[in-house]
């Protein structure tokens, strides 16, 4: 048995938001030990380069985007970051359109005086989506596209799950249209390796399998799924991830006209979008590039938890969370953040901001409103 390893705070997780409260609390000279089963740091947020020279994801695509300035020049401390404004496309009738809907799609589909294909109250994500567009752009653009994300009837998923979908009257092709958008210059793992930087960190490490090497003093700052924690004595929470394969074309300069490629049709196949890593380089680091590398995703439902991508937006699994929730309140060492542990699905900045509400909420300092705000409305 190795020897019993004492800190103040322990953080399960070296993702994005377990390195966040990592610094945060390092920072004010705090002792802090970040532990990961996994080999590399960076939970989701890990990049690499492949073979051929082409900076990638391993998790999918990461599009960093905030009107945050406290959490915008907070991640710059650890890198600049290069401007990326996402573009995504979907594929629609063997054509590609804009994603978000663009309002002039809707007006050729349904017509210039088109109405919404609900209204009401909507109680389900199907009547959330058709009450802000008629049937016929939701059938075309949303319904399969979500049956392959989530493996259920739309019918089935919470309505709140609507509220990221937008009609968009604009011509503006970027995804989003944050103040602030880009990249890290060298990629997302050198930039959380130095988020890192002075704080004891050991990886390849199960805490859930070696609680007993840990003695803490003050914190446990657990990031992962909250069911696996307690073991999941009250049931599995159900998430959904991606099969990803990723295929290298060195004959061509490029496969698809944007950096992804959403396609929403079952009759299109299992997966649900193509992404092109080269979109997303620095310019400056392509030169001597030849070839395209695309990563194809395909939605399933995980047999373990390290595959847990997005928390099942739906009644059931909500109140089981809640349960889960309430056997964690019981607990006063134990903190809970992070997408995983709070069953939420968290943008970048979100995560970010959540992530210093926590360390803040530890360490008993004052939230600065602009972040206060952010983290309020992930809620």
């Amino acid at each position: 048995m190795k020897t019993p390893l004492k800190t103040d705070y322990l953080i399960v997780g070296s993702g994005l938001t377990g390195s966040v409260i990592a610094r945060l609390l390092a920072d004010t000279g705090a002792d802090v030990l970040v532990v990961d089963r996994r080999e590399h740091i960076g939970g989701n947020v890990y990049d690499e380069v492949h073979a051929c020279g082409i900076w990638m994801n391993r998790y999918g695509p990461h599009y960093f985007r905030t009107n945050s300035e406290r959490i915008w020049s907070f991640v710059n401390r650890f890198s600049k970051f290069y401007p990326y404004e996402a573009i995504i496309k979907t594929m629609i009738d063997g054509q590609c359109e804009h994603w978000p809907v663009n309002l002039s799609y809707v007006r050729r589909a349904a017509g210039e005086d088109w109405q919404p294909g609900f209204t009401g109250e909507a109680s389900n994500f199907e009547e959330g989506a058709l009450s802000k567009m008629p049937g016929i752009v939701y059938e075309k653009f949303i319904k399969g596209y979500t049956q392959k994300q989530w493996g259920k009837e739309p019918r089935f998923l919470s309505a709140k799950l609507a509220r990221r979908i937008e009609l968009r009257e604009s011509s503006d092709p970027r995804l989003m249209q944050h103040k602030y958008q880009g990249i890290p210059e060298n990629g997302y793992t050198p930039w959380v390796k130095q988020m890192l930087e002075g704080v004891k960190l050991e990886l390849g490490c199960d805490y859930l399998k070696t609680k007993e090497r840990f003695i803490v003093a003050k914190k446990l700052i657990f990031t992962g799924c909250i069911d696996e924690f307690f073991d999941f004595k009250l049931g599995k929470l159900a998430y959904r991830g991606q099969q990803r394969t990723t295929r290298y074309y060195p004959d061509q300069e490029h496969y698809q006209s944007c950096g992804q490629v959403n396609y929403p049709s079952l009759q299109d196949g299992p997966q649900i979008r193509d992404i092109e890593w080269k979109y997303m380089m620095d310019p400056a680091r392509l030169k001597g590039v030849k070839g395209t590398l695309v990563t194809q995703e395909v939605p399933f439902t995980p047999g373990n938890c390290d595959q847990n991508e997005y928390p099942m937006a739906d009644e059931e699994n909500t109140l089981l969370y809640q349960k889960y929730q309430a056997l964690a309140a019981d607990m006063p060492q134990l903190v809970l953040c992070g997408r995983l542990a709070t069953y939420q699905y968290l943008d970048m900045d979100q995560a970010i901001a959540k992530a210093m509400v926590c360390a803040n909420y530890i360490l008993n300092k004052p939230m600065g409103a602009d972040v206060h705000d952010l983290n309020h409305q992930t809620h």
